[in-house]
C-alpha cells in the first residue's frame, strides 16, 4: 500500500482537532465511539490509508489508558470467547482489502448500523443472547475494524445481547479495544502504512485526545443508564448515516 503525500492546511488542522475532540468525548462517556465519528468525518479531507493508521494509534492510545483504568469492571467470561474470532475477522479484512470493492462494504456497514440504532431507539424489550454470538460481534468487529477503523457496532451489539450494565460494557469493550486495536497495528505496521507524516498527525492529536477523554469520563458519571443507551443508539445513527454518504459521493 502506498499513501500519498500531501501538506496540512490550517483549515485541515482545525477540523481534525475539533473532530477528534469531539469523538474523544464520546469515547470517554461510551467506552467506544470515537472511530464510528471520527473515520467518517475525516475521511472526506483525508485519504482512507491516512486516517485509518492514525486513528488505530490514538484510539490505542486512550484504550490503554481506559483499559487499565477500568480493568476491574472487565467482565473477562463475556470477552475472552470474541478473541479468536477477532482475529479470524481481522485476517478475513486482509483478503477483503484486495479482493472487495470498498464502496459495498462501507455501504453494508451503514445499512447495518442504521438499522441497528433504530431498533435500539424503540420501545422494545432488550434482546438478550447467549456467548454464541461471539461469532458474529468478534469476526465482524475484528474485520470492520480493520477495514475501516469503525468495528464498534458489532462489539456493542454483542455486550448489550450481555446485558451489561453501563460500569461493565465500558470496561469490557475497552478491553476488546485493547486486544483488537494491537493487532491491527501490528497489520498496519507489517503493510507500511506508519509513515513520518502519519506519525506527526499523531502526535500532534495526542493531546487533544486526553482532553477529550478527560471531559468524557466526568460526563460519564452524571449519565443514568436510559440516557446513556440513548446516546450510544444515536452515536450509531449518525455514523451509519455518514458511512452511506461517504460511500455514495
Amino acid at each position: 500500500m502506498f499513501i500519498e503525500s500531501f501538506e496540512l492546511s490550517a483549515l485541515q488542522i482545525i477540523f481534525s482537532i475539533t473532530v477528534i475532540f469531539l469523538a474523544y468525548i464520546l469515547k470517554g462517556l461510551s467506552g467506544f465511539g470515537s472511530g464510528l465519528i471520527a473515520i467518517p468525518l475525516l475521511a472526506f479531507i483525508f485519504p482512507i490509508t491516512f486516517i485509518v493508521p492514525v486513528l488505530g494509534l490514538l484510539n490505542y492510545s486512550g484504550t490503554l489508558m481506559q483499559s487499565y483504568h477500568l480493568r476491574k469492571q472487565v467482565v473477562w467470561n463475556d470477552i475472552l470467547p470474541l478473541m479468536p474470532f477477532t482475529l479470524a475477522g481481522i485476517a478475513i479484512a486482509i483478503w477483503l482489502l484486495v479482493n472487495v470493492n470498498e464502496e459495498i462494504l462501507v455501504r453494508i456497514l451503514g445499512g447495518f448500523v442504521i438499522c441497528y440504532s433504530i431498533y435500539s431507539l424503540l420501545p422494545l424489550p432488550d434482546f438478550k443472547g447467549g456467548r454464541k454470538w461471539v461469532v458474529f460481534g468478534g469476526g465482524l468487529g475484528g474485520m470492520v475494524g480493520a477495514l475501516f477503523g469503525t468495528g464498534g457496532p458489532f462489539y456493542v451489539v454483542y455486550l448489550k445481547m450481555r446485558q451489561l450494565n453501563k460500569t461493565q460494557f465500558r470496561a469490557s469493550i475497552a478491553m476488546i479495544f485493547f486486544f483488537d486495536g494491537g493487532v491491527r497495528i501490528i497489520g498496519y505496521a507489517l503493510n507500511g502504512l506508519y509513515t513520518p507524516q502519519v506519525l506527526w498527525m499523531l502526535l500532534m492529536l495526542l493531546p487533544v485526545l486526553f482532553i477529550g477523554m478527560y471531559v468524557g469520563h466526568h460526563l460519564h458519571v452524571k449519565f443514568d443508564q436510559k440516557k446513556f443507551n440513548q446516546v450510544i443508539s444515536v452515536l450509531l445513527m449518525m455514523s451509519g448515516l455518514m458511512l452511506l454518504y461517504k460511500s455514495m459521493v
